[in-house]
């Protein structure tokens, strides 16, 4: 799967009217009372404007040159109802609008997160957490501001433009020609700039996200930056990175803000010129000034929805942009989708066969005709020098990746051929960095079994021997664990993830070396939690030290991603230059006295 960061950035107009009408089609139903009221609002905010344009006419023409007082009262009690009018409805549009967009961009930010947990886990490893989070976050506003654009554009801007336009029109038909001849120039110049900015709003986008993920790095990684005395050359990183999005977004500014000085222009010889011709008029061929008046009272309220219109098309291209950004997350395909003819998987014996698996990383191959059984209730055990392919193996057992070639079976069933759900259901996993949720401990232990009592998550904390160390802590089970466990040590983290795993209850367990980072004593601690969380389970397991493997029913030696040597430690390691033995005599010590004990 390609990266959205390397698809075209600018959006052809059949794009962007294909991204509206999906828009408009997805909301528009959902939200057709709310929009029905605001749209109302918005008409009469409109309504209301044209309304003080038109009044005018009388006012000037009644108080000023025929000084009619009687016409006055009618006139003021119009105007002050609609200011009144369009106070209450503006007020009205904008908390609906508000309420709706709220409820779209929540609605979004779900579908969002559900569609993330449907990708495989490669999509993970490909993008960047900081960029889809920066997607999340910021881009899904898109959707909200496209459809708010095109609601108060056409409900108040538009309309409010329609009827000062007419009443400037109907008040003198020769001045308004002056809209006609000026306008086409305006738009086909605001259509240059709206060009312009599609593709520089897209790389803004993606350079704030570099931003974040180049921060998110540094703090997640504090202590070995510390260490390795890395802050001024990451300052240096990322004060590149921040130059290169402040640039970004200074030529949007620019590009965006063009409009500006010829709308103002525009405007300043258009009101000019009316000016000049109504004080000719008057004063030259004694004509009332209510109707010229009218006109530039419509003229002057008609500048506002006039420069917003102007700026509708730049402003809902960087709307779409944002959007179409959303919609190619979501529309994102999962890879591994379960069959057509997928069933729930039925456990027996837990018995596990890898039957001539390939498997390759894009065009790197990492598996090669890898065939073996881990037996039932027994303990299989991976071991090999580094890149032998021992992690892709029990990547592939609950489907975190499908092989290229061959077939997986569980108790005789291919795994391609069950529902993912069922068979992750069947299996705990421990990996070698345990992974702690924000929350509570006692949260932790429950992502095993949501529905896990409080005595079965502490039953579980003492199969892995974190109840003691649990009860030590300020409030126990109800401890928070701080981002990632960071209040906590390595070992005690292994444990809460090793109790997450006894918790679930599941009767294949897959340990991809669990102890390996872990100093001596933390690891005798886990290695205990271990041995009773792999009892009357079928275990397979991943170790660099073959102190901890000893004991397994079964060893299968890895090289180049095949298999090479299959057998039990005795047998394994008194062969005549077998991998396994080169490995044991390298470990000699604390292979010998792990198998005394």
């Amino acid at each position: 799967m390609k990266s959205p960061d390397t698809k075209k950035t600018d959006i052809d107009s059949e794009t962007i009217a294909a991204l509206l009408k999906r828009i408009i089609a997805e909301n528009g139903r959902d939200h057709i009372w709310g929009y029905s009221i605001a749209i109302f609002c918005l008409v009469v905010v409109a309504a209301s404007t044209a309304t003080m344009a038109a009044v005018m006419r009388p006012i000037v023409n009644g108080a000023f040159y025929e000084r009619r007082a009687e016409v006055m009262w009618l006139i003021c009690f119009a105007i002050l109802a609609a200011f009144v009018a369009r106070g209450f409805a503006g007020y009205f549009q904008s908390v609906i609008l508000s309420k709706i967009g709220n409820g779209i961009i929540a609605r979004y930010q779900r579908r969002l997160y559900a569609h993330l947990m449907t990708l495989s886990v490669g999509f993970f490893s490909e993008a960047r957490s900081a960029q889809i989070a920066a997607r999340v976050s910021q881009n899904v506003s898109g959707i909200r501001d496209v459809m708010n654009l095109i609601i108060t554009s056409t409900a108040r801007d538009l309309l409010s433009f329609v009827f000062l336009l007419a009443n400037m029109v109907y008040q003198d038909p020769l001045l308004s020609l002056l809209f006609f001849i000026i306008a086409p120039p305006v738009f086909l110049a605001l259509r240059h700039i709206s060009r312009r900015l599609r593709a520089v709003t897209r790389e803004a986008v993606i350079l704030n996200s570099r931003v974040l993920g180049a921060m998110q790095e540094t703090i997640q990684g504090v202590s070995i930056v510390k260490a390795f005395t890395m802050e001024r050359e990451l300052e240096r990183k990322v004060d590149k990175l921040i130059t290169a999005a402040e640039n970004r977004q200074n030529r949007i500014a620019r590009i965006s803000e063009r409009n500006g000085p010829l709308i103002e222009t525009v405007a300043g010889f258009a009101v000019a010129g009316v000016f000049a011709y109504a004080a000719y008029r008057s004063i030259y061929q004694n004509v009332p000034p209510g109707a010229v008046f009218s006109f530039i009272v419509s003229l002057l309220l008609a500048y506002d929805p006039a420069r917003r219109l102007a700026k509708l098309q730049v402003q809902l291209e960087r709307a779409v942009v944002n959007a179409r950004m959303i919609y190619e997350l979501l529309d994102m395909e999962p890879r591994q989708r379960d069959l057509a003819d997928a069933k729930p998987l039925t456990i027996t014996e837990a018995r596990i066969e890898f039957r001539d698996v390939h498997f390759a990383y894009g065009d790197e191959a990492v598996l090669c005709d890898v065939s073996f059984i881990a037996e039932g209730g027994e303990t299989t055990a991976l071991v090999g020098p580094s890149g032998a392919g021992k992690s892709t193996v029990i990547n592939l057992i609950p489907r975190f990746y499908d092989p290229k070639a061959g077939s997986i079976f569980i108790d005789g069933q291919d795994i391609a051929h069950v529902t993912k759900q069922s068979l992750r259901e069947q299996t705990a996993y421990v990996s070698q960095q345990p992974y702690l949720f924000e929350g509570t401990i006692r949260d932790n232990i429950r992502y095993g079994r949501p529905e896990a009592t409080n005595a079965e998550v502490e039953e579980a904390a003492r199969l892995a021997y974190a109840h003691d160390f649990i009860l030590a802590q300020p409030q126990g089970y109800d401890t928070p664990v701080g981002e990632n466990g960071v209040t906590l040590s390595g070992g005690q983290r292994q444990r809460l993830s090793i109790a997450r795993a006894l918790v679930r209850n599941a009767p294949i367990l897959l340990l991809d070396e669990a102890t390996s980072a872990l100093d001596t004593e933390s690891e005798a601690a886990v290695q205990k939690a271990l041995d009773e969380a792999m009892s009357g389970r079928t275990v397979v397991v991943i170790a660099h030290r073959l102190s901890t493997v000893v004991r397994a029913e079964k060893i299968i030696v890895m090289q180049n991603g095949r298999v090479v040597e299959e057998g039990n430690h005795e047998t394994l390691a008194t062969a005549d230059n077998g991998l396994y033995a080169r490995l044991n005599n390298l470990q000699r010590p604390a292979v010998s006295s792990n198998s005394r004990k």
